[in-house]
């Protein structure tokens, strides 16, 4: 048994939000108990003390749309790469990463990915995966990376036609064997969806292919309207919007997520609601891209379950979180926008996605939810109480600031160390997959 204590607790449970001096017990996979420090370390006298030495306990992060695929990017240079819009950047620096990726370096990319989670305070992570270099078993060397460092994981195939027929079915075949493995699988600790890259890379028959393929008990995760070019091409070849597409293909539905959703109308929305469809908003993409600013804000005030992401941008919620504080202002100049919907999507939505797809409780510490747990290093200079909790994380704390993570009731990382990880060999391993991946893109 753990007890995680003396610290200002912030459980997410309404009917016990904060705790000035507080501590919670954890019991294997789950949370016994939350209240004062003192109460738990004399009902558990027997049990580890995590000391968070004053600093704020709350509910680890969920990241409801990754790309693990893009981990080798960074600082990355391509030859001829000379960007003049969105499908420039896709094919010129996204799809030319994934065509060259072995299953070896998509290893090293979850576990680059995985760890800088672990160091950010996300235990939970829906990846978006792509690498038509390599598609069988690739969702299954991600997995390795997951088991090795202890991560909640939901896992999909990019499928698209992008690069031929038979690569298309093959991502399909391998959606649907990761599925059906996830779904065999009693942990509690992965899961699957079919993945899909975007309508305007995916064929009738690929989307007749994908659905029968699917197994029943899943959904999809798939971008929508991401760029206009998506739109344009939707209305030209089928005479149709996306979502209306979607809907005609019966991939809308409770288990099936939806990717930026920037060009919807209102019309999409109400089928998006009508459907029970979930939303993922990833604000810093969206704006590192020039691909607009969703309607966001709408999509919650509809009721929508909306949540937030980084589509691989970065690793790190509270990012994503201050990203879209900003942006939401800005393209709707209104001061008092998003104060409340994007911790909203970040704290609830997510944990309310991740609950369609993981039987234990996330994000909230209360007895018998997962025993999700960070620790981070934040002193409030104000007063800090329920009702300001997330004014503190907002404009106070970064991923940085997390010292402890723990992730089903291990504990990943300790006081900034990671936990049965030799950190230095796992970067000198990605640096030197990195490399042989940069020099079969550059020649």
């Amino acid at each position: 048994m753990l007890v995680i204590g003396n610290g200002r607790l912030i459980t997410r449970d309404a009917e016990n939000p904060f705790i000035e001096n507080g501590a919670v017990a954890a019991e294997g996979s789950v949370i016994k108990k939350t209240g004062t420090t003192d109460e738990l370390k004399a009902l558990y006298p027997d049990a580890e003390f995590v000391d968070a030495k004053g600093g704020v306990i709350m509910p680890a992060f969920i990241n409801t749309h990754e790309h693990i695929y893009s981990a080798m990017a960074r600082g990355l240079s391509i030859n001829g790469y000379n960007p003049k819009g969105f499908l420039d950047i896709l094919d010129g620096q996204w799809w030319t990463i994934d065509r060259n990726l072995n299953n070896e370096s998509t290893r090293q990319s979850a576990r680059a990915t995985y760890m800088d989670s672990i160091k950010s305070g996300v235990t939970t992570v829906f990846d978006h995966h792509a690498s038509f270099g390599e598609i069988h078993d690739s969702l299954f060397a991600i997995e390795d990376a997951a088991k090795e460092f202890g991560v909640r994981t939901c896992l999909c195939y990019e499928t698209s036609d992008r690069d031929g027929m038979d690569k298309s079915r093959e991502a399909v075949l391998e959606n649907a064997a990761w599925i059906r493995h996830a779904l065999a699988d009693d942990s509690d600790m992965i899961a699957g969806m079919m993945g899909m890259h975007a309508q305007f890379t995916i064929s009738d028959e690929t989307m007749e292919f994908a659905a029968a393929n699917k197994p029943a008990e899943v959904g999809y995760h798939i971008h929508v309207a991401e760029g206009i070019e998506d739109l344009h091409h939707c209305l030209k070849n089928y005479g149709k919007r996306i979502v209306d597409r979607l809907m005609d293909c019966n991939i809308l539905g409770e288990k099936t997520l939806l990717a930026h959703c920037i060009y919807v109308n209102p019309h999409e929305m109400e089928l998006i609601k009508e459907t029970d469809t979930m939303v993922v908003h990833n604000p810093e993409s969206n704006m590192g891209n020039a691909c607009g600013c969703p309607p966001t804000m709408e999509i919650v005030h509809r009721g929508i379950l909306t949540g937030l992401g980084t589509d691989g941008y970065t690793h790190d919620m509270t990012e994503s979180y201050k990203v879209a504080n900003i942006l939401h202002k800005h393209h709707l100049c209104d001061a008092n926008a998003a104060w409340s919907e994007v911790p909203q999507m970040l704290f609830e939505g997510n944990a309310k996605i991740a609950n369609r797809y993981f039987e234990k409780q996330l994000g909230v510490l209360k007895e018998g939810s997962a025993a999700d747990v960070i620790i981070m290093d934040y002193n409030p200079l104000t007063p800090m109480h329920a009702d300001n909790v997330n004014g503190h994380i907002l404009f106070g704390m970064s991923g940085k600031d997390v010292v402890t993570t723990i992730c089903n009731g291990k504990v990943l990382m300790k006081d900034r160390e990671l936990t049965g990880i030799d950190e230095e060999k796992v970067l000198f391993e990605v640096r030197e997959e990195a490399k042989k991946l940069w020099s079969r893109i550059n020649g």
